[in-house]
């Protein structure tokens, strides 16, 4: 009997068992995957005082699909292509690229997109994916780790107060609904090899 530990994540089950082959679909899945993630950052959606953006919701469905390693090597391909200067993140290149767009005051939630990652990954690798509350509660705690991070880092450019009024509330709602869409998406795609 498999316990929760030895569980694969959904990608596992499409992976060719030979060596090459399943490196080189692997390369081509985080391309895709880091492209796809480029695209959801960029999709806006108008909820309230701010744009929200579906960044959260591409992280948290490629980490829970992927698992930690596939998924983690998908993001920090995005970082990377981010950081040598490719228009990947949201409001890239009109508030700059690279390092410096980086280390503006959207680094703290990419540093946190990082943490976020490992952390639905980690949860996937285990089972947790197979059950949306389980997944779900995953993807809450990262996105503590987005929100914690980002926090963090634009209360050092403009304070505590402000951080928290412009740089979490506007977002609870938003991420709250994209945290309930990935954890059903992920369920439904689960379902599909049940």
């Amino acid at each position: 009997m498999a316990t929760a530990s030895l569980a694969k994540p959904f990608i596992s089950g499409i992976l060719p068992q030979n060596r090459t082959a399943r490196l080189a679909m692997q390369v081509g899945i985080a391309i895709v995957g880091s492209l796809f993630l480029t695209l959801t950052a960029k999709t806006k959606v108008f909820l309230g005082p701010v744009d929200l953006n579906l960044g959260t919701l591409g992280i948290f469905l490629i980490a829970a699909l992927f698992g930690s390693r596939l998924g983690l090597a998908t993001i920090l391909l995005y970082m990377a292509e981010g950081a040598a200067g490719l228009p990947v993140f949201q409001s890239s290149p009109e508030k700059g690229v690279g390092l410096l767009y980086m280390l503006g005051t959207t680094g703290g939630y990419l540093a946190g997109y990082v943490v976020a990652g490992a952390v639905v990954g980690w949860a996937a690798d285990r089972g947790f994916d197979r059950n949306p509350f389980k997944i779900g509660a995953a993807m809450a705690v990262g996105e503590i780790a987005i929100m914690g991070l980002g926090f963090a880092w634009l209360a050092t450019l403009i304070g505590s107060q402000a951080a928290y009024t412009a740089g979490v509330v506007p977002f609870l709602l938003g991420d709250a609904i994209k945290i309930a869409l990935a954890a059903s998406v992920v369920a439904a795609v689960r379902s599909l090899r049940a």
